[in-house]
């Protein structure tokens, strides 16, 4: 994956211009093209700062039959990355277990929204979390790791076939995945009936 964080700032509004408007050209653009459409009046100055985006790997150099300012498949595909959101997993239980389905599309979600770490999101089936705000219908942003704190919301996965979305309570002979709703019992089980796979860092919701 190309490392955009050394990218001066010209460096980076050229890329992100070339990115933007990759459609709108009917060929990749020559230097001249590129200048006249970002308004720029150095040719040369735009000339160091595309080597600048060859060496960092996200432009192409230059050939005989290639001559216009084309983007890297590396950097193309670092682009629909960034652009499909966190992978989508399918439904997970708020109520009794069911397993969740790993059928992966992708969700855009704020920034705000997750971790810098692997995070994914669920859809929640089910009312055993409504006491917290997590009601049937909404989808919830997991950070993908295999502990918690106890009193945290976990994606756990119980007798490695089914995934539920509960409170935690860990002890040495015994795991309680705690609903928040007072119409439900807490499920107790062996520690080594229980994995964490995740705990909930955020929560999103259509009114459509």
């Amino acid at each position: 994956m190309p490392n955009t964080s050394h990218l001066t700032r010209k460096q980076q509004e050229i890329l992100d211009f070339l990115i933007d408007h990759q459609d709108q050209f009917p060929h990749p653009p020559t230097l001249e093209e590129l200048c006249l459409a970002m308004g720029l009046k150095s040719r040369g100055s735009l000339h160091k700062h595309i080597q600048s985006l060859i060496d960092a790997g996200l432009v192409e150099a230059p050939n005989r039959k290639q001559r216009g300012v084309r983007l890297t498949e590396a950097a193309l595909s670092d682009v629909n990355k960034n652009e499909s959101g966190l992978p989508l997993y399918g439904a997970i239980a708020a109520g009794a277990p069911i397993e969740a389905i790993e059928n992966i599309s992708y969700m855009p979600v704020p920034d705000q929204l997750k971790t810098d770490n692997p995070c994914y999101v669920l859809l929640v089936k089910g009312d055993s979390m409504i006491e917290v705000g997590i009601f049937d219908g909404d989808w919830v942003v997991i950070e993908q790791r295999s502990h918690a704190r106890n009193g945290e919301i976990v994606v756990a996965l119980v007798d490695n076939n089914e995934a539920t979305l509960k409170f935690i309570e860990q002890y040495p002979n015994e795991t309680l995945l705690i609903p928040a709703n007072s119409a439900m019992q807490a499920m107790r089980f062996h520690p080594s009936q229980v994995e964490i796979q995740g705990v909930l860092v955020g929560q999103m919701r259509s009114y459509l």
